[in-house]
């Protein structure tokens, strides 16, 4: 079974060009079955290009999803056309009295800013409380990891000396597990970030385990067995050409900037980049999804039932 996603999205061309097979809204209605139900709060700045990044790999299940995009409203974006957000994305606020079998919660560019200094950032922790009763699973990207793990659990998050980009080599930790079922041993993934959560910190919560880190970028997925959360760290959803593009704004803010690590042929921006992470992740987003999809409610109210809100660490 294909995405749901609205008609006229504009993502929905570049996925039909691709192949991604998606359902049109009247044809899904018509289908006997319940689809999975995903939300996506996206804080990135080009919404419209992390959209598409993310409904590829949803896409790419054999399953029928639902998705929903969110905003927050405390935070209005100015990188995003105005009449697409009016048209594509609720806000929470609307949403706050539904169940979802996933949550997907972004990056966003604010890592070398503390927590409670994010403009948004009492409203993203009243999201991540409501998920904990309203959310069956949750996936949470980069800053939106760290978002979660320190509001949870107070894991910090801390400064690099420099900011880490490019295509890191991973080691998987713990092959057992499902989302990690069909993974290499060792597998790429593109890094872009300033801040990095400790393996000794993520060792002081119990409900928290590692399943895949790098050397070199430190860690990569945590999973969360008691609140059926997956953290990544790292960006399985990027195009080719991202951390191009990121390198490339970067230079033209005049930070002082080094080329994206394993990334480049021959280590030369000149060169166009070849993506050797794709497969995975398509394969972690699938696991992902199949593993929410065998254990969640038939009954969509029943999610959340046996969870019950709790204080916060942060």
């Amino acid at each position: 079974m294909p995405i749901k996603i609205p008609d006229n999205l504009p993502a929905r061309k570049t996925l039909e060009d691709e192949g991604v097979l998606i359902i049109r809204e009247h044809d899904a209605r018509r289908q006997d079955i319940r689809p999975i139900s995903l939300a996506l709060l996206n804080l990135m700045p080009e919404k419209i290009k992390t959209e598409t990044q993310l409904a590829r790999l949803i896409g790419s299940t054999p399953l029928q999803v639902e998705l929903t995009l969110l905003t927050t409203e405390s935070y209005t974006p100015r990188n995003t056309p105005q009449d697409h957000m009016l048209a594509f994305y609720q806000p929470w606020s609307q949403v706050a009295d539904q169940k979802f079998d996933g949550l997907i919660v972004t990056g966003a560019p604010v890592e070398e800013i503390p927590f409670e200094d994010v403009r948004y950032w009492d409203e993203l922790a009243e999201i991540l409380d409501w998920a904990r009763t309203h959310v069956f699973r949750s996936y949470n990207i980069c800053w939106g990891a760290q978002a979660a793990l320190y509001h949870y659990y107070g894991v910090p998050k801390h400064a690099l000396p420099q900011k880490l980009s490019g295509i890191y080599r991973q080691r998987v930790k713990e092959p057992k597990s499902p989302l990690m079922r069909g993974f290499n041993a060792e597998f790429n993934v593109p890094v872009s970030r300033y801040t990095g959560t400790l393996r000794a910190d993520v060792e002081k919560v119990p409900e928290l385990r590692v399943l895949a880190e790098s050397e070199t970028s430190g860690l990569c997925i945590v999973e969360d067995t008691a609140l059926g959360q997956v953290h990544v760290f790292n960006h399985f959803e990027y195009d080719t050409g991202t951390l191009a593009d990121e390198y490339g704004r970067d230079v033209d803010a005049g930070r002082d900037i080094k080329v994206p690590q394993h990334y480049y042929p021959d280590e030369d921006p000149t060169k166009p980049p070849v993506n050797t992470w794709r497969c995975h992740g398509h394969l972690l987003f699938g696991n992902w999804i199949n593993a929410m999809y065998q254990e969640t409610p038939f009954d969509i109210a029943q999610i959340g039932a046996d969870r019950e809100p709790a204080e916060t660490a942060a």
